[in-house]
This record gives C-alpha cells, sequence and structure tokens, in this order.
C-alpha cells in the first residue's frame, strides 16, 4: 500500500551527526590534540592546537545536546536484579529489540498496530485533531462495510465523530459495499440504519459499489486533515480481526485525492448515489415488499 519512506538530506545529515564513528572520532581527538599541545615547543602553534581543542570540544557538548532532543532516552532494566539473570536478560534483548523497531518506524512517519486497537488509535487521532487546531478540521472516511453492526458498536468512536463536528469540524463518511450485499434486505435496512445514526451526528454519507471500484481504492481508510491517514484492514472479515493496520504521517494528499476521486461531483457523486439507492429500498423495507431483482437494478444503474 505504500513503499518505506526515501532518507531526505535532514535525515542523513541527523544520521550522521548521531553517529558512533563520529562521536568516537571528537573523543578522540579530545584526548590526542592535548597531548599534541603538550609535546610541541612553540607556543604560538600550542595555541592553535588549544583553540582546535575548545572548538572540538565546543562540538562534542552541541553534538550531546542534540542527540538527547532528538534521541529518548530510557533507564535499561539490571538483570542481577532479577531472580534468574540469564532467563531475563535474553527476554530483555528480544522486547528491547522490537521496541527500537517500532520506534524506527515511527520516526520515518510509520506506525504499525494490531487491528484490535484501531478504535482506540481512531479516537486519539480525532481527539488530537480538535485538540491540535489543525487545519483543515476535516476527516475524510471510506469504510468497506460488510457489516454495518460493526461500526455502530464503536461508541466511543462515534463520541469522537460528535466532538469533532461540535468543535467545528466536519465528515465525510463514504460507504463502499457489494452489490450482493445491497440487495439483500437485512444488510439494507442495517446500513440505513447505520446511515442514519451518522447523519443525527451531522457526518455528511455516500455510498460507493465496491465492484465497480478499482483494488487501489476499495481500501478502508480515514484521512484525517492534512496530517495523518489511517489503512485499515476489511472489516467484519476474520483476516481483519486478527490483521494489522497502519497510520502514516506522510503523503497524506495522495490518500486525500483518492478519496475525493471516489466521491465524486454532480449527479454521478457518491453522496447521489446513496441517495437513489435510498429513495428505491427505504418504501420496500417499510412496506415489506422487498424486490431483489428491482434494487440490483437500482444499485446497477448507481
Amino acid at each position: 500500500m505504500s513503499t518505506p519512506p526515501r532518507s531526505d538530506i535532514g535525515t542523513r545529515i541527523a544520521e550522521a551527526l548521531s553517529s558512533q564513528a563520529l562521536n568516537a572520532l571528537i573523543g578522540i581527538a579530545g584526548i590526542a590534540i592535548p597531548a599534541i599541545a603538550w609535546s610541541m615547543q612553540q607556543t604560538h602553534l600550542t595555541n592553535i592546537v588549544l583553540i582546535i581543542e575548545t572548538v572540538l570540544l565546543l562540538l562534542m557538548i552541541a553534538n550531546h545536546m542534540w542527540l538527547r532532543r532528538i534521541y529518548i532516552q530510557l533507564r535499561r532494566a539490571n538483570d542481577r536484579d532479577m531472580a534468574d539473570a540469564p532467563y531475563f536478560a535474553i527476554i530483555r534483548t528480544q522486547l528491547e529489540r522490537d521496541l527500537i523497531a517500532d520506534f524506527g518506524e515511527i520516526a520515518d512517519g510509520h506506525l504499525q498496530v494490531y487491528s484490535s486497537e484501531v478504535p482506540r488509535l481512531s479516537v486519539m487521532l480525532f481527539r488530537v485533531l480538535i485538540e491540535s487546531g489543525s487545519q483543515p478540521q476535516r476527516v475524510l472516511a471510506a469504510d468497506l462495510t460488510t457489516n454495518p453492526n460493526l461500526l455502530t458498536a464503536r461508541r466511543e468512536y462515534l463520541a469522537a465523530n460528535r466532538q469533532l463536528i461540535e468543535a467545528g469540524g466536519t465528515i465525510q463518511r463514504l460507504f463502499i459495499c457489494w452489490t450482493d450485499d445491497l440487495t439483500e434486505p437485512d444488510f439494507a435496512r442495517s446500513l440505513l440504519e447505520l446511515v442514519d445514526h451518522h447523519r443525527s451526528l451531522g457526518v455528511q454519507c455516500a455510498l460507493a459499489v465496491r465492484d465497480r471500484l478499482r483494488a487501489d481504492q476499495a481500501i478502508d481508510f480515514v484521512v484525517v486533515s492534512k496530517a495523518a491517514v489511517l489503512v485499515e484492514e476489511e472489516q467484519g472479515d476474520a483476516e481483519y480481526l486478527r490483521g494489522r493496520s497502519s497510520v502514516y504521517f506522510k503523503s497524506v494528499e495522495r490518500w486525500a485525492g483518492r478519496f475525493e476521486s471516489i466521491w465524486g461531483h454532480g449527479s454521478a457523486s457518491a453522496p447521489v448515489a446513496l441517495s437513489s439507492y435510498e429513495a428505491r429500498v427505504r418504501p420496500m423495507l417499510a412496506a415489506g415488499t422487498w424486490s431483489e431483482e428491482a434494487v440490483r437494478a437500482t444499485v446497477g444503474g448507481l
């Protein structure tokens, strides 16, 4: 879904300044230069060498301050304090390796989580958008909807939606559904109940038929302002429940453009498609006169 981020010039400079080789070189020079100055007999050369030593010392202090700024400092556990030191050392090493790998990804603008953590992370993204004041205060959400009841059950997430809208933000939510699902009365009823609930929160709703989307469009993702995009696995699927999802803090505009290309404009837009679908199926559901053939014809024309 996304290529690994390239290392830009700023990143390469930061890596060079924080490299062990550079720090070792400065340290060796700091030891060697005073010895050279002491052994030299000419006063003016000694002064020059000591000036160089002073500059290196200032560079070392500045580099130390730089490292403290860009790196997280954590206390390492003492193996000898544990009941079984060798056993704990192996566990600690493996956990540290995983932790460092995760922080390395975050430093590159990428966060990967298990799908069970997505609801909590989604709420955090919404609330930080409100608190940070980032502009625009807008969320673009594309939902691969195979089970509308999943979204209905995410109460904390829906509360965060309401909070964003009450704070002056906007949310556009696009429900992406299979034709076969849209022609099932139980699915249609659940979907429209979900649409009604989201509209009551102030969410702008729309519909896209998944059968007619490209593979790169049929993706479950949420664009938060111009700051982040959460890419999820498919909802309502066993793989989704045990899969992994990602948050990207770079190239967000590309995802916003992808959403807008599906949302569309005018009579061929996704909001109009939802209105057409509702106009056909709501009377059928109310009267108990469901016609799969008629609904399928309507969906085919969306």
